[in-house]
């Protein structure tokens, strides 16, 4: 497989980008992982879990005989898994660290005691014993309490913060280490890295899990993710066969592709796989200054683009422009309630832009202050091209100069979350099929104490009373249909409040070669190759 963009960081608590997670969810699990096929939660290293009536007691049983890979941290010889192990990493997940970002996403204000166990680390002074609500019954069985009522609390399990690692590993190589040497459970092994150029993962001998018929997984001796950066040259090296799968055809090879495929209809040497997406594509504002602390110049903005253009002709169709909120509309969540029609998004009006642009002391657009757009390079020209197009659009129809800045994936979300970047380009794929997972981008409780300080959920800093008041009742339901209500009322004040600039929602389109079986495509490009593999080509069946 390939990436447009470097990893940044391999080590659990510190996985903040989708090519970091696509490479360390075939080398580390948690308790619980998603399906491939359909994003059900399924059993990972947790062989089975219960619950008691209001959800806040969550018991896990842990399988016996997992060995972590196999390591110098362990004397050479991988050990066997216990409850303890998952105590210890939960415990860490709670520790205020500048490497952990995702206590805020996951276990800050739902498990018993971590809120205190934090602020005891960040006072140095931890708690002795840990998080007092989680806990180990015996050597394969974990508890976790938690301090509300969350339904949707196994959906936390499956995010790169809560996957399980050594204590041995953090011993022997120390967080920064472990930023590119990763020690887990899962089907493969980290074996190789050379940062911008390949990362190589080796099949575990010993993984825990078997097909249905007995047969030891993974398939796979090895798996190869190079780092092309044009989309072009991806192109070709997937059409040459040297990548087994291309993920987002490049925009201006979308409408020759489609033709070929529907000419050659089952003679094609590989297939095309589609899905809608849990991923939204937006523009982010640093809310606490100037000019984006005025609703008025946000709603402005919103109302001044015109997202079908966007997507009919710069995209050429690959998309879908948003016009909900910051949830995408897929039937993941439509099937369950979340009635996306009932929002009141944006919609293209020149004159309702121009008039909250005066109304905010910029009549015409005289006095806006210069405004930089910060957008991250890799992905081709996609991000450049809608860009421009926006560039445009707010010359056009609000008189003012935007400037474009392109800058390294790492370089850009470094500055984004330290509150550096006043207005960004950005996109979120779900870390787990729940709307919680967008809106709790926009929870203030993800507000650190200063502006420059890290921010890696809330990164626009956005902060509203009667948002925070739905979003935390929303979460504390336990039926689904009332929870999806209160998410869409959070939606609607957000959108109200033009919390952000949403521009589409994905699409997934990916080619993939005939002979490559399993591969199944989802909404998240969540990707478990433990099951994938090969059958014969045509012409090496000939050759034979």
């Amino acid at each position: 497989m390939n990436e447009v963009e470097d990893f940044r960081n391999l080590f659990p608590l510190n996985i903040t980008d989708a090519t970091s997670q696509r490479i360390a969810n075939q080398i580390y699990e948690g308790l619980v992982k998603l399906s491939q096929k359909d994003l059900s939660v399924v059993p990972a290293l947790a062989e089975s879990w219960t619950r008691n009536e209001d959800a806040t007691v969550w018991t896990f049983r842990i399988r016996k005989g997992v060995k972590f890979h196999d390591d110098e941290c362990f004397g050479g010889t991988g050990r066997k898994v216990k409850a303890e192990d998952f105590k210890w990493c939960f415990d860490q997940l709670c520790t205020s660290d500048p490497s952990n970002v995702w206590f805020e996403g996951t276990f800050k204000g739902r498990v018993k005691g971590a809120d205190e166990y934090f602020q005891s680390t960040k006072d140095k002074k931890p708690i002795e014993g840990g998080v007092s609500g989680i806990k180990v019954l015996d050597d394969h069985t974990l508890e976790i309490t938690l301090s509300q009522p969350f339904a949707g609390f196994l959906n936390m399990l499956v995010i790169p913060g809560c996957y399980l690692f050594p204590k041995e590993s953090i011993e022997k190589y120390g967080v920064d280490g472990l930023r590119v040497k990763a020690i887990g459970t899962g089907a493969f092994m980290l074996k190789t890295v050379k940062e911008g150029e390949a990362v190589i993962l080796e099949r575990n001998p010993d993984y825990w899990a078997k097909d249905a018929d007995g047969n030891q997984l993974p398939y796979l001796d090895a798996v190869r993710f190079s780092f092309i950066k044009e989309k072009k040259q991806e192109l070709l090296e997937f059409q040459k066969g040297n990548i087994d799968m291309l993920f987002r055809i490049p925009t201006e090879n979308i409408g020759d592709i489609l033709s070929d495929l529907d000419k050659a209809k089952d003679n094609a040497p590989f297939e095309l796989q589609v899905s809608p997406a849990i991923n939204l594509f937006y523009y982010g504002f640093l809310h606490p200054v100037k000019p984006f602390d005025d609703k008025r110049v946000r709603l402005a903005f919103n109302h001044a683009i015109d997202r079908q253009k966007i997507v009919d002709f710069t995209l050429k169709g690959d998309g879908i422009p948003a016009m909900y909120g910051i949830v995408p509309p897929v039937p993941n969540f439509e099937d369950k309630g979340y009635n996306f029609k009932g929002l009141k998004g944006y919609v293209f009006d020149v004159d309702l832009a121009k008039k909250l642009f005066a109304e905010a002391g910029y009549p015409n657009g005289k006095g806006f202050p210069p405004i930089t757009l910060q957008i991250n390079s890799g992905g081709g020209d996609r991000n450049v091209m809608i860009a421009q197009v926006i560039q445009s659009m707010f010359k056009e129809n609000l008189n003012i100069d935007i400037n474009i800045e392109t800058l390294p994936a790492v370089q850009h979300w470094d500055k984004i979350e330290s509150g550096q970047t006043l207005f960004w380009r950005s996109g979120w794929i779900s870390d787990y099929p729940d709307p919680e997972s967008f809106l709790t981008l926009l929870s203030s409780a993800h507000i650190p104490a200063k502006i420059t300080d890290r921010s890696f959920l809330n990164t626009t800093r956005f902060k509203n009373a009667k948002y925070d008041s739905l979003f935390t009742l929303a979460n504390r339901q336990i039926d689904d249909k009332k929870r999806y209500d209160l998410y869409m009322q959070a939606d609607q004040v957000q959108i109200d409040e033009g919390a952000l600039m949403p521009i589409l929602y994905e699409e997934i389109y990916r080619l993939v070669h005939r002979n490559v079986k399993d591969f199944d495509v989802n909404a998240m490009e969540y990707r478990d190759v433990s099951r994938v593999y090969f059958i014969p080509k045509e012409e090496d069946k000939q050759a034979k």
